[in-house]
């Protein structure tokens, strides 16, 4: 009896310690983004802010650029997980229905590429960007940011093509559809798991890139929130109430698209590990 119960506390038990260790940075983080200065720096920790203060989040907007490098950072991700979803599904779809010479070769080289260091890269990027006059461009940092997610997309996407039966398709082209019309009509919808889950790992790789924009974009107009955050603390010292109210500027849109998408997510993320 004693063993049955340790057996299903200690599984409780573990999952709590690592949700207290995963979420109570995030909360400290938030938390000290609305306390008044003094409960910053008192040597008594306050735990559960009272006094509520929004001033933090008033110094941390108003930098100079402050939305500038908010529309630039929503500018290359949305872009970048956008065109990485339309060319993963044409991919993904040609990897799981058809067959042709080399195929395994190119699931092979997807996964190296999906395992390569990109900071090693970083180097040669810059040389491309250099010699095509492109430096201090938004253009460069969307397309290194599509690729950069492009294989892990494909390679989860074509997982979710291989597990729809194919007698959908092949029962939508005899009532009178064309291949394209069949894809967008009966495969599409039942890639919406998939296409979340993707989306929210595209989202969060791109959102929080730093070395390619460090080195592309030296221009203020053209840097993102991740060479803002860097250098915030910098500028402002030790006002730690205004580095982690930029901080959960930062976080704000990450949490809100994971809250959305969370559970169709990670059902994707395991479905298509396991499927094709």
């Amino acid at each position: 009896m004693k063993r049955s119960l340790f057996g299903r506390l200690w599984p409780n038990v573990t999952a709590v310690v690592l949700f207290i260790g995963f979420v109570f940075p995030v909360y400290w983080m938030f938390a000290t983004a609305f306390k008044p200065t003094g409960d910053i720096i008192s040597e008594n920790p306050v735990w559960f802010p009272t006094d509520i203060t929004f001033e933090h989040f008033k110094t941390a907007t108003g930098v100079d650029h402050f939305w500038t490098y908010v529309t630039n950072s929503l500018t290359v991700t949305v872009l970048a997980v956008l065109f990485s979803l339309i060319i993963a599904l044409a991919g993904s779809f040609a990897l799981a229905r058809m067959r042709f010479k080399g195929r395994r070769g190119f699931v092979v080289g997807f996964m190296l590429a999906q395992m390569a260091p990109w900071e090693v890269m970083v180097i040669a990027m810059y040389m491309i960007v250099r010699d095509a006059s492109m430096l201090n461009s938004l253009v460069p940092l969307t397309l290194f940011y599509m690729m950069m997610i492009l294989p892990f997309t494909i390679l989860t996407l074509r997982g979710f093509v291989a597990a729809v039966p194919k007698e959908l398709e092949e029962s939508a082209m005899v009532d009178g559809c064309t291949r394209a019309q069949a894809f967008r009509r009966v495969i599409l919808p039942l890639l919406a798991p998939g296409l979340m889950s993707t989306s929210l790992f595209g989202f969060i790789t791109a959102w929080n890139e730093f070395a390619l924009v460090l080195v592309l974009n030296k221009d203020t107009a053209a840097k993102t929130l991740p060479l803002w955050l860097s250098g915030f603390q910098t500028q402002f010292g030790d006002d730690w109430g205004a580095t982690m109210a930029a901080s959960s500027l930062f976080a704000v849109p990450i949490l809100i698209l994971f809250v959305f998408l969370q559970r169709r997510a990670v059902s994707g993320l395991t479905a298509g590990a396991v499927k094709g």
